[in-house]
């Protein structure tokens, strides 16, 4: 039996939410740009919860912008799909969320449709990084290329329809994990209406009528359960669903708006995981230092030390006082901004129980991507902080910063890539910066490609070597690291 509306009155499971008949006959009042299992897994879960609760009343129309796959399941099960929350099915419901997916290539007047209908009251999307960019191009009635042209087609035609009216304006809340999302997001569609000579009266009621919110999302969703557990999972509720998606327990969804976008995001109301603020700035710091800062610096440390994966790192008591003490004794006093001390530890303290999470097959190689990047984005700004308010060095992200420099001693093989070795077991190393790395080790002496490096303003914006005692800390781990290895540092 195959999970369907025509079907759900054949399922009898102890503890699985199953949606009500009524909720089939809501109103579309959300668009959503992209059919991903983070969109599905997080923003619909909340819709889909509040609707069970009376709270919403709205569905969602999923648009597919992208001409790879198809959206034949969606329309096979009524674009129902079951999430289990927490890894060990500690929550399981049918989500009723989606009423329909339209196609983008094939069906764009369908969605022009949905631009016109009063029930729309919501845009979503999530369309990857590089989703949120300016293509100079034409709006016609043909399907635009871009994110922003699809979207500034929708708003047009909305505003055609509705004459302008301040009532018909939307929230459009980016998923895209940018740095104010929203505010980029409304300043290229701004930018496309302009190069597209738009009327000014249409252009006034985008810009005043519409609220583009920057938001922030953080929950791991990992997509579909592995085959063994799927054969279980099926099993027990004796209907197939080949949508079925895995999340952890924790989520967030970080919104900027005032009370006005509150009282449309009425789904906030039912989940402690919707934060509607005027500021979200404290949700993105806590996520990119802690759980991203944490993830960077701890990486080549886990890496060199012989683990593949997060898991397997957080199991191995050394490598946990590493990363509790880098956690807690650095990045939390190192924040950029100001944030209650509790607010912080409590929020580290959730990092690194979803370290630990034994569903979760994270590798350090996937994480190092980019990995002089992320230290720059991430790390460089705490560890200036650091330095404010202390004359200590932070022994922690010394260590880091070694092993970062260990784990980039690289060298270019035949078909271009760059790869490094340790313990004999060659690596590859993806960043952009493998080549000028690959040079400064051509060096042999330590103190000098620690110098270089950290003295290099063009990878950090700043010159590390002026920030008191932390070279020298640096040159002393790397030069143990190269003489004993990880071990003798950290005894993992």
């Amino acid at each position: 039996m195959i999970l369907s509306k025509s079907n759900l009155k054949n399922i009898h499971v102890p503890g699985l939410q199953i949606p009500g008949e009524q909720i089939f006959d809501l109103p579309e009042k959300v668009l959503q740009f992209g059919t991903g299992v983070l969109l599905r897994g997080l923003p619909d879960y909340f819709i889909d919860k509040a609707n069970k609760q009376g709270a919403f009343n709205g569905r969602v129309v999923v648009i597919k912008s992208t001409d790879t796959g198809s959206s034949s399941e969606f329309d096979k099960q009524d674009g129902l799909y079951t999430i289990d929350n927490g890894f060990e099915v500690e929550e399981a419901t049918i989500c009723s969320a989606i009423s329909r997916v339209l196609s983008a290539t094939n069906e764009w007047l369908a969605i022009l449709d949905v631009a016109k209908s009063p029930d729309l009251q919501v845009i979503i999307s999530n369309t990857t990084e590089v989703g949120i960019q300016l293509v100079k191009e034409e709006i016609t009635d043909d399907t635009p290329a871009s994110y922003p042209g699809k979207l500034l087609a929708i708003l047009h035609e909305r505003y055609t329809a509705f004459k302008g009216s301040a009532e018909s304006g939307l929230v459009i809340i980016p998923t895209e994990l940018i740095v104010d999302n929203g505010k980029k997001l409304e300043a290229i569609v701004i930018e496309l209406a302009h190069l597209n000579n738009f009327e000014f009266e249409f252009i006034d009621w985008l810009e005043n009528h519409n609220t583009f919110c920057n938001s922030l999302v953080d929950r791991i969703v990992p997509g579909k359960p592995a085959k063994e557990l799927a054969a279980e999972l099926e099993s027990k509720r004796d209907y197939t669903d080949d949508l079925n998606i895995m999340s952890e327990t924790y989520s967030l969804w970080a919104i900027e708006g005032d009370e006005k976008v509150a009282s449309v995001l009425s789904f906030a109301k039912v989940d402690k995981g919707v934060v509607i603020t005027p500021d979200i700035q404290l949700f993105r710091e806590l996520k990119l230092r802690l759980l991203n800062g944490s993830h960077t610096l701890s990486c080549a440390v886990a890496f060199l030390s012989g683990f593949d994966t997060v898991k397997e790192a957080m199991d191995n008591d050394k490598f946990l006082q590493f990363i509790t003490g880098l956690a807690y004794d650095e990045i939390i006093q190192s924040i950029p901004y100001e944030i209650a001390p509790e607010i912080a530890k409590d929020f580290a303290g959730k990092v690194l129980d979803r370290f630990r999470n034994p569903y979760i097959r994270h590798e350090w190689l996937s994480i190092s991507v980019q990995y002089s990047a992320k230290l720059k984005m991430r790390v460089v700004p705490l560890l200036l902080n650091y330095y404010k308010f202390n004359s200590l060095v932070p022994a922690n992200m010394a260590l880091g910063f070694a092993a970062f420099i260990r784990f980039m001693k690289v060298k270019r093989k035949t078909d271009g890539t760059y790869a490094g070795s340790i313990n004999g077991r060659e690596y590859i190393v993806t960043d952009s910066q493998a080549s000028y790395f690959s040079k400064v080790w051509k060096a042999q002496d330590t103190d000098l490609i620690v110098n270089n490096i950290l003295s290099n303003q063009q990878l950090w914006d700043t010159d590390l070597t002026a920030l008191p005692g932390f070279k020298q800390a640096v040159i002393n781990n790397l030069n143990t690291l190269l003489t004993y290895g990880i071990k003798e540092l950290t005894a993992v």
